[in-house]
């Protein structure tokens, strides 16, 4: 019993004090000596993801929901398909719309939670969250932009892989913070089991009679499953809930589970959702092995996850 007492309590808690001149480092750092509540899971995000990136023989994969890509994280998330230290990325149809619209100069605006809805629809302004989005940027912007592409690409052939697609997108998007332009550029495949839940995949949709362009979506299973199955290990950044989430985990079992998982969510497990449960859960489906390193980190992903990002290249930096 006193052995087992002296290992629980092996690492006591440190204090730190916050000065003007601390750089990112020195705040990740703190944070892993403090440890309680959330900085103590931050920190540890950061020495799995470090380790996730640095395991030559681990494939990895980024997950993400659409809506953060309406904010200025979408910078911050093309830097990560941009930087190799993912194989592939798992998203919904809103981060096609909103890359789209915003890698084509549509611009999106500050707003507040607050605004009244009924006077930003007579403005003809979406809101989404205190991100404002005027009519003229979204469908309009996606829907032509779709409509001129799906004509290029029945030339060439009628029946296209989503994530074929999708590195077209990207090839004619001029945007260094654009997620398409980056996957195209390192030949990242993006997967969208959801496509049609968006405006780009509704006008798959609305032009199939005219253009007959077909999207071949077995493909990209075919494509995820092959990605998972020639793995040695396997691990996974997910962000957010949802189809992203649970898209990445489900074909995780073909390899008896994630070995590495770090989830950043504001969703609780207490309602039973796919988006709230824990990696604890997820072991008992065998989407991550009992013997994965794993954690969540509760808090916003606009501030998470560029802290999160910050911590690895310290860690890589220092190592270097």
């Amino acid at each position: 019993m006193e052995e087992m007492r002296s290992k629980i309590l092996e690492e006591p808690i440190i204090d730190y004090v916050i000065s003007v001149d601390m750089s990112i480092c020195d705040l990740v750092e703190g944070f892993e000596r403090a440890h309680g509540f959330m900085a103590g899971h931050v920190a540890r995000a950061v020495n799995i993801l470090r380790e996730m990136i640095e395991d030559s023989e681990a494939t990895r994969i980024l997950s993400f929901t659409g809506n953060l890509v309406a904010t200025g994280l979408r910078g911050v998330l093309a830097q990560l398909v941009r930087s190799g230290w993912f194989h592939a990325v798992i998203t919904t149809c809103g981060t096609v719309d909103h890359d789209i619209a915003r890698g084509t100069g549509h611009k999106y605006y500050k707003g507040d939670w607050g605004y009244d809805d009924t006077v930003l629809r007579t403005l003809e302004i979406h809101r989404l969250g205190n991100v404002l989005v005027p009519v003229e940027s979204y469908g309009l912007a996606v829907e032509k932009f779709a409509r001129n592409l799906f004509e290029e690409l029945v030339r060439v052939k009628k029946k296209w892989s989503v994530y074929e697609v999708l590195w077209e997108v990207g090839k004619r998007i001029s945007d260094e913070h654009s997620i398409l332009r980056a996957s195209f550029e390192k030949k990242i495949p993006v997967f969208i089991p959801g496509i049609y839940d968006g405006a780009f995949g509704s006008q798959v949709v609305f032009n199939y009679t005219a253009l007959g362009l077909e999207l071949d979506i077995i493909s990209d299973e075919k494509k995820i499953i092959e990605l998972v199955v020639s793995s040695r290990r396997l691990g996974a950044l997910i962000i957010g809930g949802g189809i992203s989430k649970h898209h990445t985990i489900w074909w995780a079992q073909l390899k008896e589970g994630l070995d590495y998982t770090i989830y950043v969510t504001t969703a609780v497990e207490y309602d039973g959702s796919l988006s709230g449960a824990q990696p604890r859960e997820a072991i008992s489906w065998g989407k991550l092995k009992p013997t994965s390193k794993h954690i969540v980190v509760y808090g916003d992903a606009t501030i998470i996850l560029p802290i999160i990002v910050a911590g690895v290249l310290c860690r890589l930096e220092g190592k270097r």
